[in-house]
């Protein structure tokens, strides 16, 4: 078992897509009331208030579902993060490949795969680990190079970043839509024509200009990211003692007898 394998390609696949829907600056969330007048500005400046709302972000929630390609699996992640590094959620992998919950708080992040992502992932000795943790949780320091790529996914302040670095790379034609709803909250629809795939943002049209949903159709892409929750407190609870298990403890049981 390695925790690359636990950490980077689950724990960052929010980003991926993300960045994937957003390069050029249509990005955002949350909920609002008073009217903010977007629906007044061109789609360019929708995009670009939309982006620097959610850098102005210290926490928001983030859901992801579907694929951005032919042949690759249909992928879920729900996800709540905080520019202290603090995140709580899921990430599922799709096509019997498995789940992994994460939390992170601090200096401390558990990670829990189930048996279906240890049979996949580590078919050389992951019955081994299941067995060993039986539905507890793995923890770690945050620190510990074997969950880095939880600890990277887990920080709001990566997001953002990368949000930021590709600000100016839009490219393909932007469009306005007409100002509708989304689950009874008031948005304009802001609709990018790139490399053969549909990128719609749905943004709110009354408080910040955050978007409710992003979605991707064509080009072997057909997928659905939800933000919200933004700067509301990541959940403070930790999985208890009983129900974990050091990860070094459990490295060193790997070949002892159960």
């Amino acid at each position: 078992m390695t925790g690359q394998l636990i950490g980077t390609r689950q724990a960052a696949w929010a980003a991926v897509l993300v960045l994937g829907l957003t390069s050029g600056g249509v990005i955002g969330g949350g909920v609002a009331r008073a009217d903010n007048g977007i629906d007044k500005l061109s789609a360019q400046q929708i995009a670009d208030r939309s982006r620097d709302a959610l850098l102005s972000a210290h926490s928001l929630h983030v859901s992801t579902r579907g694929t951005l390609g032919r042949g690759s699996p249909s992928t879920a992640l729900d996800l709540t993060l905080d520019r202290n590094g603090d995140c709580t959620g899921s990430v599922d992998l799709g096509s019997s490949q498995g789940s992994v919950r994460v939390v992170k708080r601090g200096n401390d992040v558990w990670v829990k795969p189930d048996a279906a992502f240890w049979k996949s992932q580590v078919p050389d000795g992951g019955a081994v680990f299941a067995a060993i943790l039986n539905g507890r949780y793995m923890k770690a320091s945050a620190t510990d190079p074997r969950l880095g790529g939880v600890t990277h996914a887990c920080d709001l302040n990566t997001f953002r970043k990368l949000v930021g670095d590709h600000a100016d790379n839009g490219r393909g034609t932007l469009n306005k839509g007409r100002r509708t709803t989304l689950d009874g909250a008031p948005v304009v629809p802001v609709t990018r024509l790139r490399d053969g795939r549909t990128q719609t943002v749905y943004v709110a049209a009354t408080g910040k200009p955050y978007p409710l949903r992003i979605t991707v159709r064509g080009g072997g892409a057909n997928a659905v990211v939800g933000l919200s929750a933004f700067d509301k407190p990541v959940p403070t609870a930790t999985p208890p003692p009983d129900q974990t298990y050091d990860i070094n403890a459990l490295l060193a049981r790997r070949t002892a007898p159960l």
